[in-house]
């Protein structure tokens, strides 16, 4: 794909992001890679926190970031890293929550969940959810938190975990979820296996050979079969979505998911969710981390976190 087709504004910030090879290159060095460390005061700082874990399953490391210290009976924001499933933190990624916390005043905790393979999927979600029960139990209580208004929020697998852990606790009848901000979530292992995409799609950061490779490594099997392992949530191929928390979901329309992430829109929709869609031209995958300060970047957070605050019943 020509580069003439993405956005002049992101076209220099493409150079931030190497050309993975997974059969190349160990994932270990992969993870090793340097992350940007926290943003110093006035952002709020990252607490550190280890809470219990559910059903037999490790404790779990967590990552407070409070903007309006001391407040109560106020909102909260469960969020979960990206990485494709199997590499980022949150503490490699706790910038990008600070910034979010402080532009929505808003109180975050971020998950550090097991990566795949080592961990499948049964251990990532167990890991989200205890953060999600934590959140709206006891560690909500510590922090002031109203356990009626959570929203689950991610970007990429982070976004997919998000739509993940809406379907478990809905089906567990767990903590209820208010709202999902689903930032160009990972949610059908489909995409570039059995179901190929647009030829200009994909093309730059994420491509089709890294999404069949992190759906392997989270699912255990061969992405883009008939069916998917017993237990695991794709949430794509998820029959009913009825009773699922209202959405937000947003998109550049040069990302490997975007047809996806706009299927997965209207079938919301279509089951009677509430569902708000923001795509943006001529944008790539992650286009807003690596080019916060450009016009889309900012636009596209400033619409995000207007969507979050009234989810969660503050002003836009």
């Amino acid at each position: 794909m020509p580069i003439e087709m993405v956005d002049p504004e992101l076209r220099d910030a493409l150079a931030q992001f190497p050309d993975i090879d997974f059969t190349q290159i160990p994932l270990d060095l992969v993870r090793s890679q340097p992350m940007m460390p926290p943003l110093e005061a006035p952002f709020p700082q990252p607490v550190e926190r280890t809470i219990p874990g559910v059903d037999g399953n490790p404790d779990v490391k967590v990552f407070v970031v409070d903007p309006t210290p001391g407040a109560t009976d106020r909102p909260a924001v469960l969020h979960i890293h990206g990485g494709g499933y199997v590499f980022g933190s949150a503490e490699g990624m706790i910038a990008g929550v600070q910034a979010s916390a402080m532009a929505a005043g808003i109180l975050f905790v971020s998950v550090e969940y097991r990566l795949a393979p080592e961990t499948g999927f049964a251990g990532s979600v167990a890991d989200n959810y205890a953060a999600l029960v934590w959140l709206a139990g006891e560690g909500g209580k510590e922090l002031g938190v109203d356990p009626a208004r959570i929203a689950v929020a991610g970007e990429s697998a982070g976004g997919g975990h998000s739509a993940m852990l809406a379907i478990t606790a809905r089906d567990r009848g767990g903590p209820a979820i208010a709202f999902q901000a689903l930032t160009y979530p990972m949610i059908d292992d489909r995409t570039g296996s059995s179901r190929p995409v647009a030829a200009h799609l994909g093309e730059f950061v994420w491509k089709a050979e890294h999404n069949k490779f992190g759906w392997q490594a989270l699912l255990g099997a061969e992405p883009g079969g008939d069916s998917v392992p017993e237990g695991a949530v794709v949430p794509a191929r998820v029959a009913d979505l009825t009773g699922l928390p209202p959405a937000w979901i947003g998109c550049g329309g040069l990302d490997l998911f975007i047809e996806e992430n706009l299927a997965y829109a209207s079938r919301l929709i279509a089951a009677g969710v509430p569902t708000e869609v923001t795509v943006v031209p001529a944008a790539y995958h992650g286009f807003d981390g690596f080019a916060p300060q450009s016009g889309p970047g900012q636009k596209f957070a400033a619409t995000r976190t207007a969507a979050l605050r009234r989810g969660l019943g503050l002003e836009g």
